[in-house]
């Protein structure tokens, strides 16, 4: 299997003999799910569950950022703690993935959990003399990692303006450089802290989740995913701290999920044009919406459509039909067994249904594979209807099938 690296511009083989570790960023709880959530945890969900449908062994963590600027912001906004703004929507984003049919991830850490060891990240990072303290706050010296950029390609100029329109505060007096980013952020009154070494504070994005990935995962990811405006300066910043600390190739494969739009606009809490996951689930089943979800490629942007739900709809109903057929069969019943656990024959799958694997062992190509399966269901070779029945309910993950 093949997936497109951000890092290196093309295409590289997953090794599925060697064990996977996925670090996904997830959410940060201070407003509802919306379309651009589910559009990418619902590709992550689909892609573990095709790889582990391969025989590989996967390990899959997705992090909870409930401490951070944005949180601090809204729930003062709605006159909430920051902690009841953190798991009121923390419990409804895993209420909309579970209705979605998501698979839990196997680790799922908060950052609040995990300080401890990000003061020990920072630590090194200080001794290593690319960081700096000053009143009470430690901030990341760009300038002393000449590598910096590796990942986005950007010059500093571009990459000053990004990091300023997604969070960055160039005139910070404490700063050396107006692109240096904060690893410990000094408390300000009214706000959460914990103890560290240089007072009390809290600590920055990036390093959250360069912690958390390898505290779980180990120095080296496998498959680090996010949405593609994360590439800077999240993660960007993540490899600056982790391989610096640990002198190894932080991530093997970095993959991105492109933007949502919706009336020609990225779908943003900033802009207010969401399309959130509790309202189309009042419309439309849980199938129907991963279906249209997965008929666009994870790497390629696209804008708010009803009407593609509707055509989901009709895709949706050509394998209920399918499988309706199956269950008054013989072979629906075997089908009906292999649903309940029993492991199928993965080269016989592959015989029948070879463009299937084809297109999702190339980049994950799910709408070249539903594509494929919804001609092989409007065919009458009872084989592949089989077969059909099985992948839709296992890799593509309808409840219906």
């Amino acid at each position: 299997m093949k997936i497109y690296n951000t890092f290196s511009d093309q295409k590289e083989t997953l090794n599925l003999k060697e064990k996977i570790g996925i670090y996904v960023c997830g959410i940060t709880p201070d407003a509802p799910t919306h379309l651009g959530h589910a559009f990418l945890f619902v590709t992550y969900d689909t892609l573990i569950r095709y790889l582990r449908f391969l025989g590989a062994k996967v390990t899959y963590v997705q992090n909870v950022t409930d401490i951070d600027d944005d949180i601090l912001i809204r729930s003062k906004a709605a006159g909430l703690s920051w902690r009841a703004m953190g798991n009121i929507q923390t419990k409804n984003y895993l209420k909309n993935m579970d209705a979605l049919n998501v698979i839990r991830p196997d680790i799922y850490p908060k950052a609040t959990q995990n300080i401890g060891q990000m003061i020990s990240i920072i630590e090194k990072l200080i001794t290593k003399k690319l960081a700096y303290v000053k009143e009470g706050s430690v901030y990341f010296a760009v300038s002393k990692d000449k590598n910096f950029g590796k990942l986005s390609k950007y010059g500093y100029p571009a990459m000053l303006e990004i990091a300023n329109e997604r969070g960055n505060f160039p005139q910070d007096p404490n700063k050396n450089d107006p692109l240096d980013f904060v690893l410990w952020q000094a408390k300000k009154p009214g706000e959460p802290s914990w103890s560290s070494p240089w007072g009390e504070g809290r600590p920055g994005w990036h390093i959250e989740c360069s912690t958390m990935s390898m505290h779980f995962l180990g120095s080296t990811v496998t498959i680090h995913g996010g949405g593609q405006d994360l590439i800077f300066p999240h993660h960007e910043a993540e490899i600056a701290q982790s391989e610096n600390v640990t002198g190894k190739k932080f991530v093997k494969i970095w993959m991105h999920t492109a933007m949502v739009f919706c009336e020609d606009k990225k779908m943003s809490k900033s802009l207010g044009n969401m399309i959130f996951i509790s309202d189309l689930l009042e419309k439309f089943s849980s199938d129907v919406i991963r279906i249209q979800l997965l008929s666009h490629h994870y790497r390629t942007a696209w804008n708010y459509d009803e009407k593609e739900f509707e055509n989901a709809k009709e895709t949706v109903e050509i394998f209920k039909n399918l499988a309706r057929d199956q269950a008054l069969s013989a072979k629906g019943q075997a089908l009906a067994s292999a649903q309940r656990g029993k492991r199928p024959d993965l080269n016989k799958l592959k015989a029948v249904l070879p463009d299937f694997f084809k297109a999702l062992d190339d980049d994950f190509n799910s709408p070249a594979a539903i594509s494929i399966l919804e001609k092989v269901a409007k065919s009458k070779n009872s084989k592949t209807k089989s077969a059909v029945n099985l992948v839709a309910h296992q890799i593509l993950g309808l409840r219906q099938i």
